[in-house]
Parts: C-alpha cells; sequence; structure tokens
C-alpha cells in the first residue's frame, strides 16, 4: 500500500505544476485591428457615393443595377443646379449640348438621374425632358431604400 500511495504522492506535484500555467486570451491586438478597420471605413464610406451628394428619394424595394463604365450620373440638387458627373451646368440648354456631345462621342452611353427627394417632380421631368432631346431615350433614376439613410 505504500506503494501506491508514494505513487499517488508522486502525481501530486505534477499536477499542481500543470495548473499554474495560465492560458489568457490577449485580446489587445484584436482590438487595435478593429479600430484600424473601423478608422478605414469611417475614411472610405463617405468616398463611395460618387458624383454630387444629394438625398435620393425612397422606394420600398429599389431595383439593383450595377454601376458601369459607360454610366453618366446627372445630378440635380436641392436648389435646382445640374451637374453631369461632378462638373455644373449653367442651363438646361447647355446640358442638352453637352449630352448630345457625349452621345455623339460614345452611342453606348447610359443615363441616370441622381435628383433630390426635395425637388417638384416636374424639375426632374424637365431634365428628364432635356436628356430625352439630347437623344437619350433611356434615363435611369436613383434610389435609396427607405429607412437606409
Amino acid at each position: 500500500m505504500r506503494l501506491g500511495r508514494r505513487h499517488a504522492e508522486h502525481k501530486g506535484p505534477a499536477v499542481s505544476a500543470a495548473a499554474d500555467v495560465k492560458a489568457d486570451i490577449n485580446v489587445t491586438p484584436l482590438v487595435d485591428v478593429c479600430l484600424v478597420l473601423l478608422i478605414i471605413f469611417m475614411v472610405v464610406t463617405p468616398l463611395l457615393q460618387s458624383g454630387v451628394p444629394v438625398l435620393l428619394p425612397e422606394t420600398n424595394r429599389p431595383e439593383k443595377y450595377p454601376e458601369i463604365a459607360k454610366q453618366i450620373k446627372v445630378a440635380i440638387t436641392e436648389d435646382g443646379k445640374m451637374f453631369i458627373n461632378q462638373d455644373w451646368v449653367p442651363s438646361k440648354a447647355e446640358l442638352v449640348r453637352r449630352m448630345d456631345d457625349i452621345l455623339k462621342a460614345d452611342p453606348q452611353k447610359e443615363v441616370v438621374i441622381k435628383a433630390d427627394r426635395r425637388l417638384k417632380y416636374r424639375d426632374v421631368r424637365e431634365v428628364m425632358k432635356a436628356l430625352n432631346d439630347a437623344g437619350f431615350s433611356k434615363v435611369g433614376l436613383i434610389t435609396t431604400k427607405k429607412g437606409a439613410s
């Protein structure tokens, strides 16, 4: 029996030595990485909206249509200013002239309108008519999903 006890006593210290080892997870590098990613997303997200920033109209289920290189964005701000991509256009006649030149240079171009939601519909309709006069038969409207903004 003594042999058995001695053997048991021998295992005792080995178990207690293993219990002294602590396996803690160091979360500091994880927090650092998360903060860096958060900062990157905060800086990049405003840059994702191309063109002139406007408050887009909301719809329940906006149709997803991919942005392509052949798209031209015509933006109309709340005060009625018009922009082709980032370039200000002073009048509807100038809009028709510029868009006609663009269409002649590349007949495959597509047009989408980013109109501010606070505009009257007639203002958007007049721009659509000007784009039609320039030769664009298909004009899209950019909207956002309700509750997303």
